[in-house]
Formats: structure tokens, sequence, C-alpha cells
């Protein structure tokens, strides 16, 4: 009897594929996407998975309104408060109506409040925002990693080194897509640039949130979902694929609090809470898929290195031969 450590996976044909080796065949692609898909799904099926979404989502309320102080604070510094408040009241469009109170609320309040109390709110959400994103982010990668069969993990002081890498990468990366944004919609109001007020789409917060996603997910999937890089095919997919369902996961959140289920009725004054807490948990389902995608996209195109595709080395046990004895 041979028992091996870890999920299984099948044995890959050692050739790499290349594309003119490729079966063009519709119904073939057709059959290989639905296969992919279905091996994606089953790998966040399951109750562990669900731990580390529940995990990522409350560590992500914690965060997001410091988060937000913060970059009023920052676009304080270069433009009115007014002005930076706006700014973040466009991109609260990516989220569920019903939640869009809390940051309403919120920006109204910090918009209105003394430039030297916004920096000094800036300071101190600095350091819990610091806290709960880097938590979050720590729940995200081992969720990333538990998804991609990660067998060599990091140790403790290179994990959290990743995560807090992760962490300013992401933020910067948020700075520079709503900066761009930002830069735009004054550009296209002020000097009414062509084509940039011609193209809806430009300014758009809808494209640029896509566009940052996508960037941020694939180099997490490809340098931090494992300790090998994960190939720019299969990362891009992830990427891809993530920004396209937390788009879909925003309308489909949107379209469940607002005609299936009256959650005001039940839950009152803290609905928006609740509203605000589907559409994370939905949000982060979709980038887990995503990393599920990128990892059975891996091992589709036969990027994965052998020793995660087939598991540790198989130790033979002995099984006793049964005796007259026995």
């Amino acid at each position: 009897m041979v028992v091996r450590a870890g999920r299984f996976r099948p044995m890959q044909d050692p050739k790499p594929i290349r594309w003119r080796d490729l079966d063009l065949d519709p119904i073939h692609w057709a059959r290989e996407v639905l296969r992919v898909l279905g091996l994606a799904l089953s790998r966040i099926w399951g109750r562990d998975v669900m731990l580390y979404v529940g995990g990522v989502s409350f560590f992500a309320l914690l965060a997001v309104f410091p988060a937000l102080a913060i970059i009023i604070g920052i676009y304080s510094l270069l433009l009115t408060p007014a002005v930076a408040a706006a700014q973040a009241e466009n991109l609260a469009q990516l989220m569920p109506e019903g939640a869009r109170s809390l940051f309403e609320s919120e920006l109204t309040r910090l918009a209105h409040a003394p430039e030297q109390a916004v920096s000094a709110q800036s300071a101190v959400a600095l350091v819990i925002g610091a806290y709960a994103a880097h938590r979050g982010f720590k729940a995200l990668l081992a969720g990333l990693s538990f998804i991609h069969d990660e067998e060599d993990q990091r140790g403790f002081v290179g994990f959290n080194l990743m995560a807090l890498i992760v962490l300013i990468a992401a933020f910067g990366l948020l700075f520079m897509m709503s900066g761009i944004f930002l830069i735009l919609r004054l550009l296209s109001s002020a000097l009414h640039l062509r084509p940039l007020e011609g193209v809806p789409w430009v300014q758009s917060e809808w494209t640029w949130a896509s566009l940052g996603v996508v960037i941020g997910m694939t180099l997490i999937y490809r340098y931090a979902m494992s300790r090998a890089p994960v190939g720019w095919r299969a990362s891009t997919a992830g990427g891809v694929a993530a920004a396209i369902l937390c788009l879909c996961m925003s309308s489909a959140s949107a379209f469940y609090v607002d005609k299936v289920a009256q959650l005001g009725a039940t839950y009152g004054s803290i609905s928006a809470v609740i509203i605000f807490l589907i559409w994370l948990s939905w949000s982060v389902n979709a980038i887990f898929l995503g990393g599920a995608l990128a990892t059975e996209v891996e091992i589709a195109l036969d990027e994965r290195p052998r020793a995660l595709v087939e598991g540790p080395r198989a130790i033979p046990l002995k099984v006793p031969s049964s005796s007259p004895e026995s």
C-alpha cells in the first residue's frame, strides 16, 4: 500500500504545452475550460477556505476606515479636503448602494473637519489600519497558500515580511490608481481635453479599479501565493478572472441586498455594516477563486514544479500478510 501526504494530483505530461501543439478544436477547448473551472471550484469548496474568507473580511472591515482617513489625509496635503472626499466618494461607487451610507457619513465628517484634525487622525489611523491590514493580508496569503497546496511554507519571519511587502505594494497601487483617476477627472473637466472628455470609460472608477485588481492580483498570485513564482500565463489568467469576478460579485451583492434580502427590516440601523460584510466576503471569495484558477491553469500548462504536482515522495508501507494463525 502506498500513502501520499497532501492532496492527490494526477500525473502530468512532462512535455510543456506549446501553442503549435494545441488542439484548436472548439469542443476540446470548451471541455478543457469547464474541467479547469470545475477543479478550481473544488479547491475553494470547503470549510477551511470559508474560515480564511471570514478572517480576511473581518480584518478588511477594521482596516478600511483607517485607510480612508489616511488617503484623505495624504490628498489633503495636495488638495483641499473637500476634493479629497469627493475623490473617495467616487471610489465608493464600487460597493452596493446599501453600504455607501457608511462611507458618506465618514466622508462628510472628514471633509468638514479642520486640516490639523484630519492630519492627526490620519496619524492615529496609520497605526490601527496598519495592524488590521497586515493581519488581513496574512490571512489572505495563508488562504492562497492553502488553495495552492503549498507544501514548502514560509517561516514566521518570511511570512510576516511577505505580508508587509504585499500590504505596502497594495496601498501604493491603490494610491497610484486613484491618483491617475483623479488627474484624468481634473484634466477633462478643467481643460476640456479630448479625447478624455468624450470617452466615458476612461473617467470611470470601474475601469481603474478593475485594472488595479488585475495588476495587483496577478503580482500576488505570481510572487506571494507560492515560494516558487507561478507562471505569468497562469497568474495573469487568475488576475483577470479575479477582476471580472469582483465586478460580478459587486453587482450580485447589490442585487441581493436590494431585491432579494430585506436586511433593513432584520438588522435595522446596522444593516449597512451587514451589507458591507456581505460585499467583502463575496469579493474575497472571488479573489480566492482567482487563485484557485491560477493554480489549475498552472497545472494544465504543466508549469508547476514537479514536487508540488506529485506531492512528497511516496512512502511504501509494508502491510503484514495474513497468516493462518491470525
